[in-house]
């Protein structure tokens, strides 16, 4: 068959139409929405939830979405720049610092639903592929269920995004997964190496690349983990700082807003005009006219 040109005449025009906004601007995957958002129809007013994990240059945060007619609501979120709270204070945008992001959001989540107790998740991790199962209780809530929401981000396999996955469904939520993504899989034999998963988990991996960088090149070790020294932590300290901060983060989920060195709304105001009432902008007005006819039209200036 000959080249056909394709004529966009007025027809094609008047029946064209312009892709969502998002999609425009390239930052939804409507394909992928769809169908995490779909809900069932004979459950009424029955959410999907969806563990929503995106990641910056600086932080990471961890959201537990449910959407409605008018818009995505948040159940509860956690940011990676919360960390520092609980002991780890280097490192935020790693893989184990995604995995406490997830954890920490898991634990929010539940204390906020009143599920924590039923449902404790992994306390030790292992490295091992555990989902989160119903309790064999009668009448005992079932776990709550969310999907995972990685966005745009490629799924490759060991991403940071599949340790958010790990820390929430370690956490007590039932994601589910296989273990196909994780750091260790080999897709040859099919299986998991479950202590290269344990340990990205315990920022190993990091532990194992300042060794190697000290042995390698003094002066670039130095310059890049400059803070780590600068607060005496070495390659052998990192696991017990995550090993605390997991257990610091099931003690105590919950937000605390942080302290604020000035009050910033006092501040904005400060430089805001005020919005003048009716009366007042009727007497600005007078007084202009009133000035205007006292100098015969001419301005002070001018003078």
């Amino acid at each position: 068959m000959p080249f056909v040109k394709k004529q966009k005449n007025d027809a094609y025009f008047s029946r064209f139409q312009v892709k969502y906004r998002r999609r425009r601007e390239g930052r939804t995957d409507y394909y992928a929405r769809k169908r995490l958002v779909t809900q069932a129809k004979n459950k009424y007013n029955a959410p999907k939830y969806r563990l929503v994990v995106r990641f910056s240059n600086k932080d990471i945060t961890v959201q537990v979405v449910y959407a409605r007619l008018q818009g995505d609501f948040i159940l509860t979120q956690a940011r990676s720049a919360e960390l520092p709270r609980y002991g780890i204070n280097h490192g935020l945008t790693n893989w184990a610092a995604a995995y406490a992001t997830g954890l920490l959001a898991a634990r929010r989540a539940l204390t906020k639903l009143g599920l924590a107790d039923k449902y404790q998740g992994v306390t030790e991790p292992d490295g091992t592929l555990t989902l989160t199962e119903a309790l064999d209780e009668e009448d005992a809530p079932r776990p709550f269920k969310a999907y995972l929401d990685v966005g745009l981000k490629r799924t490759s396999t060991g991403s940071r995004v599949f340790g958010a996955l790990k820390g929430a469904s370690d956490g007590g939520i039932f994601i589910p997964h296989s273990d196909k993504r994780f750091p260790g899989y080999d897709p040859e034999g099919k299986s998991l190496d479950e202590e290269v998963l344990k340990k990205y988990i315990f920022g190993g991996h990091v532990a194992e690349y300042m060794e190697s960088l000290e042995e390698e090149d003094d002066e670039r070790f130095k310059k890049q983990f400059s803070t780590y020294l600068a607060d005496g932590i070495g390659s052998e300290d990192i696991e017990e700082i995550y090993q605390n901060a997991h257990a610091a983060i099931r003690e105590d989920p919950t937000f605390k807003p942080t302290d604020k060195a000035k009050d910033w709304k006092a501040e904005s105001q400060k430089y805001r005009s005020k919005k003048l009432t009716l009366e007042e902008r009727r007497a600005r007005i007078a007084a202009k006219i009133e000035r205007f006819e006292a100098t015969g039209g001419v301005d002070e200036d001018d003078e």
